[in-house]
C-alpha cells in the first residue's frame, strides 16, 4: 500500500508511449483502457470487455544481488516478480496502441498483492464496467523457460496469518507463582497447531484436501532475567484448499487459546492479517488459454498439485470468470522470495503474447 512512486512512473510510461489509452487513476491503484469498437456489449457476449491484471508492490528484503535495476530504498526488493509483471502489462498497452480491437480491454494495475489487500480494492471494477472475463500471469520456477504452466479448478490455496496474544500479570523473576506468566500457554497452543490440520473435521485426507498450520513466531516476555514474563503471542499461518477447512482450523486454535487463558489467569485477544481466498480458475476461460498457448507452439504443462503459494487473484474470479496461468522461468531458476532471485525478462515476449492472443 506503499506503491505511489511505481504508480507515478507507470502512469508516466504509458502516457508518454500510448495515444489511444485511456489512463484512470484510483487514489493506491490505477487502470489503463482501450475502448473497443464493439464498446458497450453486454456482459457474456462475444465482445464483453476483457480484463488483465498485474500487481505492483515488492518485499520487505534487501537486495543481495548485483542489478543495474537494484532498488533505492534499503529493505525493499522485487523478489517476486510483480515488477515482470507490470512490465509486461505496459507491454499489451503498446501493443493494444497499435491496433484496433472489437472488445474493449482494461488492465489493471494493482498494488499490494502480497498482504492479499490489493484485489479487494480492485476488483469492483469488474462489475462496475461489465467485465465479462479477467487474466493473469505469475512467473514461476520449477517449470521450462517460456512453458506455460496450469491447473484446473483450484490453483492456489486460501490463507490468513493468525496472531495470538495472551496477556498475563509480569512478576519479580524470584517469585513467579506471584505473577500470571503465559509461556506454558503458549508452548501447548504451539504444539497443538503441529498437530491441527489432521483434526480438521472432514472424514478423510482426500475429502480435506491439502491443510497446513504453520508456526512463523513465538514470543514470551523480554527475554529480561529479574522479570516473569507477563506478555506472549504464537503467530502462525493456516492454509487450506478449502476455506471451511481454514475456517475451521482457526475456530480449534482460538477455542484452545480461551480455555487455557481460562485455566492460567490470562486474557486473550486475536488478530488476523494476510487473508487470502481461494484461486480457482473457471474451466471455459482455462481452456481459452490452453488454446491459445497452443497457438502460439508454447509448451503446454498441466501442474499435478496446486502451487502452495496464496494469490489475491482469487478475489476476483469469485465475481468474474477468468484464469491464472503460469510461465516457466526455467527448471533450474532461482525460486521467488529469496536473495538470488530477478525476473526473468526473457518470458516477457511470452506474457505480452499470450495477453494478446486473448484479447
Amino acid at each position: 500500500m506503499q506503491e505511489a512512486g511505481t504508480i507515478g512512473i507507470l502512469q508516466k510510461f504509458l502516457r508518454e508511449n500510448t495515444k489511444s489509452l485511456s489512463i484512470v487513476d484510483r487514489n493506491g491503484w490505477f487502470y489503463a483502457v482501450k475502448r473497443g469498437t464493439a464498446d458497450g456489449s453486454e456482459i457474456g457476449s462475444a465482445h464483453s470487455p476483457i480484463a488483465f491484471r498485474a500487481d505492483m508492490d515488492a518485499l520487505p528484503m534487501e537486495e543481495s544481488i548485483s542489478l543495474p535495476h537494484v532498488s533505492c530504498h534499503p529493505g525493499t526488493a522485487h523478489k517476486c516478480g510483480h515488477d515482470g509483471h507490470m512490465a509486461a502489462l505496459c507491454g499489451l498497452a503498446l501493443e493494444l496502441d497499435r491496433m484496433e480491437t472489437e472488445r474493449t480491454v482494461y488492465l489493471i494495475f494493482q498494488p499490494a498483492e502480497e498482504t492479499g489487500q490489493g484485489a479487494l480494492l480492485c476488483r469492483e471494477l469488474l462489475k462496475e464496467k461489465g467485465i465479462g472475463e479477467i487474466y493473469a500471469f505469475h512467473n514461476l520456477g520449477g517449470f521450462p523457460e517460456n512453458s506455460i504452466v496450469f491447473r484446473r479448478g483450484l490453483t492456489q490455496p486460501t490463507s490468513e496469518g493468525l496472531t495470538i496474544r495472551m496477556h498475563g500479570q509480569p512478576s519479580h523473576a524470584s517469585a513467579p507463582e506471584k505473577g500470571r506468566n503465559p509461556s506454558a500457554a503458549i508452548a501447548e497452543l504451539a504444539l497443538y497447531a503441529q498437530h491441527l490440520p489432521a483434526e480438521a473435521e472432514e472424514k478423510s485426507v482426500a475429502e480435506r484436501g491439502m491443510a497446513l498450520c504453520t508456526v512463523v513466531g513465538m514470543k514470551c516476555g523480554e527475554g529480561d532475567f529479574g522479570i516473569s514474563a507477563g506478555e506472549g503471542s504464537l503467530s502462525v499461518t493456516l492454509r487450506a484448499e478449502k476455506e471451511q477447512v481454514m475456517r475451521q482450523m482457526e475456530r480449534k486454535l482460538l477455542m484452545l487459546a480461551d480455555r487455557l487463558a481460562a485455566r492460567d489467569g490470562l486474557e486473550t485477544e486475536h488478530e488476523i492479517r494476510d487473508a487470502f481466498p481461494e484461486t480457482r480458475n473457471d474451466d471455459a476461460a482455462l481452456e481459452r488459454v490452453i488454446r491459445q498457448a497452443e497457438s502460439l507452439l508454447l509448451p503446454v504443462i498441466e501442474m499435478k498439485e496446486i502451487w502452495r503459494a496464496s494469490e489475491d487473484f482469487g478475489h476476483y474470479l469469485k465475481i468474474c470468470p477468468g484464469a491464472m496461468f503460469y510461465i516457466g522461468n526455467g527448471e533450474d531458476y532461482p525460486a521467488l522470495h529469496t536473495g538470488a532471485y530477478d525476473f526473468n525478462d526473457r518470458i516477457l515476449g511470452t506474457a505480452v503474447d499470450m495477453f494478446l492472443e486473448l484479447v
